[in-house]
């Protein structure tokens, strides 16, 4: 290999470590509305944060702890979740690895997250996790009403026009299309709805609809 060739291979290289090592280090998640998260997480729960400490969870093949941290919660309200009390959720320690941090204050939060094996509770960034302060009053109610009347629905994200939706069963979210945000009209205040023909379709209201409903109905 002459020194040219050898020069850019090693520039290559260098140039490929770099972008793993970006990725390793970053955490990026795809955007969800706050229904298809109550659908897709083991556990719902409206909770208060009380403490916090770091935890050695075991070693990794060079002998370094793993460490997690462990957030002791006050369990308000389940929506979505075993019959049992939860009492901490754990995390990863780091934002990069996709590490939840939550204040330790007696912030309320809307919590959603999955069980493992041993019935622990983990979240990460990718998780729904608001304060409950920042949730509509929709959004509230929609968690006893409205989003499990939904998980047999898929709610499709546009982020450009045109998008569209491929079955009856599908409602498109066009909060980042029409609002550049996530948290948008729909995501504040719309479930996405099965109807009597199989059909799902955008409601709005404070009540559980009707059978029949019109589309983005108030009851």
């Amino acid at each position: 290999m002459s020194w040219t060739a050898h020069s850019c291979f090693v520039t290559l290289a260098i140039l490929f470590l770099w972008r793993v090592e970006e990725i390793a280090e970053a955490c990026s998640c795809f955007p969800t509305h706050p229904q298809e998260a109550f659908c897709n997480s083991d556990i719902v729960i409206k909770a208060k944060v009380v403490g916090k400490q770091e935890i050695e969870v075991g070693n990794n093949i060079y002998g370094s702890p793993i460490t997690r941290i462990r957030y002791d919660i006050k369990q308000i309200k389940m929506f979505k979740g075993p019959e049992q009390e939860i009492d901490a959720i754990f995390t990863a320690p780091y934002s990069s690895l996709c590490g939840v941090s939550l204040e330790t204050n007696g912030q309320h939060y809307l919590i959603t997250g999955r069980i493992d094996s041993n019935g622990e509770v983990h979240v990460t960034l990718c998780n729904y996790i608001r304060p409950w302060e920042t949730l509509s009053t929709t959004q509230e109610k929609s968690l006893t009403q409205h989003y499990e009347m939904g998980c047999d629905c898929k709610i499709i994200p546009c982020s450009t026009i045109p998008c569209m939706t491929s079955s009856p069963a599908e409602c498109l979210w066009l909060d980042w299309v029409l609002e550049k945000t996530v948290n948008g009209k729909q995501a504040q205040n719309f479930s996405c709805i099965k109807r009597s023909d199989d059909s799902c379709a955008w409601y709005r209201g404070s009540e559980p609809p009707r059978k029949d409903f019109m589309d983005i109905e108030d009851p």
